[in-house]
C-alpha cells in the first residue's frame, strides 16, 4: 500500500524495561509527523502509547486517540494537542481504530497490544480487509509470540501463508517500506481446510 495517510498504532500502555522500546515508540511518532502521517492509538496518555503519541504531537502529526470511557480515569485520556474520541466500549474502540486507519504498527505491549494484533491479523486472514500490518520486533520481543505462530502453523492449524498476513521488521527504519511492499492476503490462508 504506497498512499498511506493514517496509520493505527498499537502498543503498550507501560512502558516496559526495555529503553528500546520507548526509543522506537518516539522514532515511529517523530517519522509519522515528518511524513504528515495521521496517528491513530489507544488515547492513553501513560506508557509507551504517550511516548508514540507525543512524538507525533511535536512532529506535527495529527493525532487521534480512541479510549473506552472508562479508560479516561486509569489512562490519564490523550496528551496534549491530540483529538480524544470516547467510546463505551473496547469492542468499539477497535473498530473506530481500524476504520481510522490505513495500516497497522505493533510496537511492544501487553494483552491489549496481543489483542488487538491478534484481532486485526484474523480479519485479514478472513479476508475482512487488506491493510497492511507491521510488527516492529525490537529486540527481539516478538520472538516468543512468533514462534506460537509458527507452532500453530507446524500443528496444523493454520496455512503457512499466515505469516505473510504481516510483515516483522527488527526496527523502526524498515516501517514505511514494509507497509509500502506488504503482500496482499492470500485467499488460501482462507480457504485452504475448507
Amino acid at each position: 500500500m504506497k498512499n498511506i495517510k493514517a496509520l493505527c498504532v498499537f502498543c503498550g500502555s507501560r512502558a516496559g524495561t526495555d529503553p528500546a522500546h520507548a526509543e522506537a515508540a518516539e522514532s515511529l511518532g517523530r517519522m509519522m509527523g515528518e511524513r504528515g502521517i495521521r496517528l491513530v492509538y489507544g488515547g492513553g496518555g501513560i506508557g509507551l502509547m504517550a511516548v508514540v503519541a507525543n512524538a507525533a504531537v511535536a512532529a506535527g502529526s495529527d493525532v487521534v486517540g480512541v479510549i473506552p470511557e472508562f479508560l479516561r480515569a486509569y489512562e490519564v485520556g490523550v496528551v496534549d494537542g491530540a483529538r480524544e474520541v470516547v467510546v463505551p466500549s473496547m469492542h468499539e474502540r477497535k473498530a473506530r481504530m481500524f476504520e481510522k486507519g490505513d495500516g497497522f504498527v505493533i510496537l511492544p505491549g501487553g494483552l491489549g497490544t496481543l489483542d488487538e494484533f491478534i484481532e486485526i491479523t484474523t480479519w485479514k486472514q478472513l479476508q475482512q480487509h487488506r491493510k497492511p500490518i507491521v510488527l516492529i520486533n525490537v529486540n527481539g520481543y516478538w520472538d516468543p509470540f512468533l514462534a506460537t505462530i509458527d507452532r500453530v502453523v507446524d500443528g496444523g492449524y493454520g496455512h503457512h501463508k499466515v505469516r505473510e498476513l504481516f510483515t516483522v521488521v527488527e526496527d523502526v527504519t524498515g516501517v514505511f517500506d514494509a507497509l509500502a511492499d506488504a503482500p496482499e492476503p492470500d485467499e488460501i490462508v482462507l480457504t485452504s481446510h475448507l
